[in-house]
C-alpha cells in the first residue's frame, strides 16, 4: 500500500478512522512499515495518534521496527517523531512485556533508554523481574540510559532493590562501571542509610580528593537561605540544632538542598525538612541552606503557612544576629518570581520584605488613589537597595510599550531601555542582588570566592529521627 492511499484512508478524527484502523491491525506486520512512515512525516495530514493506534494494536511486530525509527529520529535531531515513536512503543498491545528485554542490547543508546522506560512502567512486579538484563545498564556508557537504569530499580521500591543491588554491589562487574552505578542508585532508592562501611568508606575517600580541587561553582538559586558572618561552623550547627555533620563539596551540598526542596514526587515524610546544607566559609560567610525543623514545622502547621512564615523568619534572624552581630535570610523561586529577603543587624530586624506581601499592599494603595505615576528609584527601605527598583513595583508608564510585538524579544528589549532611560527607571533587585551587596550571591560564586574550610550536610531534628532522604547526589 503506497503512502498515498494510506494517507487517504486515514484521514481524519479517531472515530472517523475506526473501520480503517481494524482492517490494517489485521493485515498486521505487512503495513508496519507504511503506517510508520505516516507516524513519522511532521507534514502528513494523518493525525499522528490514528497512526500511532494501528501500531499500537498490531502490537509486537511493530517493536523492532519502532526501535529503529527511535534511533533514526534521535540522529536526525528531531524531537516530535521521537516523542511520537516513545509513545506508540510504550503502548504496544503485548502479551508479555518481556519482549522489550532484547532491546536493552540494542546498540543505540535511545533505544535502551526508551525499553527501561517502558519496563519500568509496567505494573509493581514487572521491573523485578528485568532486575538482572537491566543491571549492567546501571554502567552504560550513557547518561540518561544510566538514569533510566537508576528509576526502574526505584520503581522496585526499597525492599526489593537494596539486596539485589547490595548483591550487585559485592560481585565482579561484567563491565566497568556498574559497581557505582548501583551504588548511586542504593543512595537513590533508600539514601546514605543503606550504604555498608566500605560503600561509606569509598563515597568519603572520593568526597575528600574532590574537595582539594574543586572550584566553586554558581548554584540553581530556588529556595531558601540563611548567612551569618561567621567561620565558626560548629558554632552555626549548634545556633540551627543541627548534627551529625557530613563533609561534602558544594557541587553535593547544593544538589542536597535542590532535591529536598523540589523533591514533591517523594511520598517519604519529612523529607524536606530532615537536612541542611551548611557551606564552608564563603568569604567570610556560612550560608545555611534550607531550613531547621522547627521553623519547618511551625510554618507549615500554622493555620496560615503564608502568613506564618514572616514571623518565623524574622524571630530566627533576630536570634541569629544576636549570636553572631548579624544575620540575612533569602528566598527566591525558579517558577513563579517569588523573592524575599530579611535583615537582622545585632538582634534587631531592620528590613523584611517579601514580593508578594508587598505586591498586596501595593495593590490596594493603587486601588484606592488610581494608578500611581511611574515608580524611580524612591527612598529605599535598606541602603542594600539603593538604585534598584523593588521588584513589586513596575515603575513603567501606561502605553510604554505599545506598537512593540512583545513576542519579539529584542524589539521589547530595546524598547525597554529605552523607555528606562528616559525616565529614570532603575534595574529590579532579587534577593541575590542584596545577598550580593550584603552577603554572597551563591548563584554567583566562582575562582574568586574564598573558601574556607568544608562543607557539610547536618541533620535537623526530624533528620535525626527519619534518617536522610532518599536520593543519589553527585559528588
Amino acid at each position: 500500500m503506497d503512502e498515498a492511499a494510506l494517507t487517504d484512508r486515514l484521514s481524519g478524527s479517531l472515530e472517523d478512522t475506526r473501520a480503517a484502523r481494524d482492517a490494517l491491525v489485521e493485515q498486521g506486520v505487512g503495513v508496519v512499515a507504511p503506517v510508520l512512515d505516516v507516524l513519522c512525516d511532521e507534514e502528513s495530514p494523518v493525525e499522528w495518534t490514528v497512526s500511532g493506534d494501528v501500531l499500537c494494536r498490531i502490537g509486537e511486530p511493530a517493536l523492532l521496527p519502532l526501535a529503529e525509527a527511535a534511533a533514526s529520529a534521535r540522529a536526525a535531531r528531531s524531537p516530535e517523531v521521537a516523542r511520537r515513536i516513545a509513545w506508540a512503543t510504550a503502548r504496544l498491545e503485548v502479551d508479555d512485556p518481556g519482549v522489550y528485554v532484547p532491546l536493552l542490547k540494542h546498540p543505540h543508546a535511545t533505544v535502551r533508554e526508551l525499553a527501561l522506560s517502558v519496563l519500568r512502567h509496567q505494573d509493581k512486579a514487572a521491573p523485578r523481574r528485568f532486575a538482572d538484563p537491566a543491571g549492567p545498564l546501571l554502567g552504560d556508557p550513557d547518561p540518561q540510559v544510566r538514569r533510566q537504569a537508576v528509576l526502574l530499580f526505584e520503581a522496585m521500591g526499597a525492599e526489593t532493590a537494596v539486596p539485589l543491588l547490595r548483591r550487585i554491589r559485592r560481585r565482579p562487574a561484567p563491565a566497568p562501571g556498574i559497581r557505582a552505578g548501583a551504588l548511586e542508585a542504593l543512595a537513590a532508592v533508600a539514601g546514605p542509610a543503606v550504604l555498608d562501611r566500605r560503600d561509606l568508606a569509598a563515597w568519603r575517600r572520593l568526597t575528600r580528593i574532590k574537595r582539594r580541587t574543586e572550584i566553586p561553582e554558581g548554584m540553581h538559586v530556588c529556595g531558601s537561605w540563611y548567612a551569618v558572618p561567621s567561620t565558626d561552623q560548629d558554632a552555626v550547627l549548634d545556633a540551627f540544632g543541627l548534627a551529625d555533620p557530613e563533609p561534602v563539596t558544594l557541587r553535593t551540598g547544593a544538589a542536597a538542598w535542590n532535591q529536598d526542596h523540589h523533591g514533591w514526587h517523594r511520598t517519604r515524610t519529612h523529607h524536606k525538612c530532615a537536612r541542611v546544607f551548611v557551606s564552608p566559609a564563603l568569604d567570610g560567610w556560612t550560608l545555611v541552606f534550607g531550613e531547621s525543623s522547627e521553623d519547618t514545622h511551625r510554618i507549615g502547621d500554622a493555620d496560615d503557612p503564608e502568613k506564618a512564615q514572616g514571623p518565623v523568619v524574622r524571630r530566627r534572624c533576630a536570634d541569629l544576629g544576636r549570636r553572631f552581630g548579624a544575620a540575612q535570610w533569602y528566598g527566591m523561586s525558579c517558577g513563579d518570581g517569588w523573592t524575599a529577603w530579611c535583615i537582622a543587624e545585632g538582634g534587631e530586624v531592620v528590613r523584611h520584605y517579601d514580593v508578594f506581601e508587598a505586591g498586596e499592599r501595593e495593590g490596594e494603595r493603587q486601588g484606592e488613589r488610581g494608578r500611581s505615576r511611574p515608580v524611580g528609584a524612591g527612598a529605599p527601605a535598606h541602603p542594600a537597595e539603593a538604585g534598584y527598583l523593588l521588584p513589586h513595583l513596575d515603575g513603567f508608564p501606561d502605553g510604554a510599550f505599545d506598537g512593540v510585538d512583545l513576542m519579539d524579544f529584542e524589539a521589547y528589549l530595546a524598547r525597554r531601555r529605552q523607555v528606562m532611560d528616559e525616565f529614570g527607571i532603575p534595574e529590579t533587585c532579587h534577593a541575590t542582588d542584596i545577598a550580593a551587596r550584603l552577603s554572597v550571591d551563591p548563584g554567583s560564586l566562582g575562582p574568586h570566592t574564598r573558601v574556607t574550610g568544608s562543607g557539610v550536610l547536618a541533620l535537623t531534628t526530624c533528620g535525626r529521627e527519619h534518617g536522610h532522604p532518599e536520593g543519589a547526589l553527585p559528588c
